[in-house]
């Protein structure tokens, strides 16, 4: 069993920036695809941006595009998501999760079958 745990939330000024990390343990997370997602209050989970295994591929939603950067280090089992040009609209829970029987860049978030419990990132105008 994987368990993840996400840092780095906090409250920042619009167009600041943060960093995000989801440090995984239990098990190594270097053959799964992981992503990001994000929940504003009263919305759904939805994705932000997801890697596959080795790092080589990467997805982002349109909003997110060259604004957020996602990355992994496997030899630390850990993913990243850095977050610059921060606006108040990026404002809600993040999340960590993992696709432990998918290797590739995963969009799905059924697919996903493991979660951290979040890090609240809060964007002030």
């Amino acid at each position: 069993q994987v368990q993840l745990v996400e840092s780095g939330g906090g409250l920042v000024q619009a167009g600041g920036s943060l960093r995000l990390s989801c440090a995984a343990s239990g098990r190594t997370i270097s053959s799964y695809g992981m992503g990001w997602f994000r929940q504003a209050p009263g919305k759904e989970r939805d994705i932000v941006a997801a890697i596959n295994w080795s790092g080589s591929r990467t997805y982002y939603t349109d909003s997110r595009k060259g604004r957020f950067t996602i990355s992994r280090d496997n030899a630390k089992n850990m993913v990243y998501l850095q977050m610059n040009s921060l606006k108040p609209e990026d404002t809600a829970v993040y999340y960590c999760a993992a696709a432990s029987v998918f290797s590739g860049v995963v969009v799905t978030t059924k697919r996903f079958d493991h979660w951290g419990q979040g890090t609240q990132v809060t964007v002030s105008s």
